[in-house]
């Protein structure tokens, strides 16, 4: 198991050098000079020039390379232009309303397509099966914006159960503020769930017709037990691998969401950060997004061994 913790290990900080170095070439393929990109057309040439010693950029590329490279090791990725302060920073006050999120919106997801998932392929074909899979397609297909704003609509300005948008204030409570995510998380839970689902279904039926399934059936064991206890239990990788995928995709994909909802989370920062050219927030972020990405990835395999010891082998 050591040995392929360790493996893993080594491919995520592969994985992870090869992204430092394409966020590193990012900037540096920008049209025309970065700094000057980044403050814009009304900067003088002092202005431009004190910005490009503050990111390094007036050295060799080998120089701002090993530059960068010596920021992240240190944790430092750089200062913000629009907000005067170091991304680290930004990013961690921004973290709290994308982290819960991410988890509640992962939570619902897997809360409404596991059972549903299961009980469509022991009843494979029936009427549940054939409306569950439709359902699964529809909201598959179904832009997480749009629903946002059919529920802002439907239960908060039509029932008013909850609020609109927003974080709460400064001084709200964490159950005030996880309050207000009920309305983001749901339609974020609701969109993913259409793929754990299908996967789940496909798991499933992939191994309810095995023989150790028969042989615990011809014991005379309960169907529960014979679906949750092994059936299930050995359909688990596929679906904990696109349980992992969708956090993933979660942590990253939840921008729109934010923006509809006015969530200052990390979706928001970026998009504004997009909008005011602020390229070293744009830049940690996608590093701090794709460590987070590498990291489930490398949380999901060592769950395979966990899972299924013959994974170990």
């Amino acid at each position: 198991m050591l040995r392929a913790a360790l493996n893993r290990l080594i491919g995520m900080l592969t994985v992870m050098a090869i992204v430092v170095t394409i966020v590193f070439i990012i900037v540096r393929v920008t049209p025309g000079d970065p700094a000057a990109v980044m403050l814009g057309p009304d900067a003088n040439a002092a202005d431009i020039q004190a910005l490009r010693q503050r990111l390094g950029l007036d050295g060799s590329i080998i120089q701002q390379f090993i530059s960068y490279i010596g920021g992240i090791l240190r944790g430092d990725l750089g200062q913000s232009i629009f907000l005067g302060q170091p991304v680290t920073t930004a990013l961690w006050m921004r973290a709290e309303p994308t982290f819960f999120l991410t988890i509640f919106s992962l939570s619902i997801a897997t809360i409404i397509a596991l059972p549903i998932g299961v009980a469509s392929a022991y009843w494979r074909g029936s009427v549940f099966d054939q409306v569950m899979t439709a359902v699964a397609m529809f909201a598959a297909s179904v832009p997480s914006f749009w629903l946002g704003l059919i529920f802002i609509q439907t239960f908060a300005v039509g029932l008013g159960w909850f609020p609109t948008s927003g974080y709460g204030g400064p001084y709200s409570s964490l159950g005030d503020r996880l309050y207000h995510l009920i309305l983001p998380a749901t339609t974020l839970g609701i969109v993913s769930s259409a793929l754990i689902m299908r996967f789940t279904r496909a798991s499933m039926l992939d191994v309810l017709n095995d023989d150790y399934v028969r042989t615990a059936r011809s014991k005379g064991m309960s169907e529960w037990r014979v679906v949750v206890r092994h059936a299930l239990k050995n359909a688990l990788i596929p679906i904990l691998t696109v349980v992992g995928l969708t956090a993933a995709l979660l942590i990253s994909g939840a921008i729109v969401t934010e923006t509809v909802f006015a969530l200052p989370g990390v979706g928001n920062l970026i998009v504004s950060a997009v909008l005011r050219r602020d390229y070293p927030v744009i830049q940690g972020a996608l590093l701090i997004v794709a460590g987070l990405y590498v990291l489930v990835n490398f949380l999901i395999d060592m769950l395979y061994l966990l899972v299924d010891p013959r994974v170990r082998y």
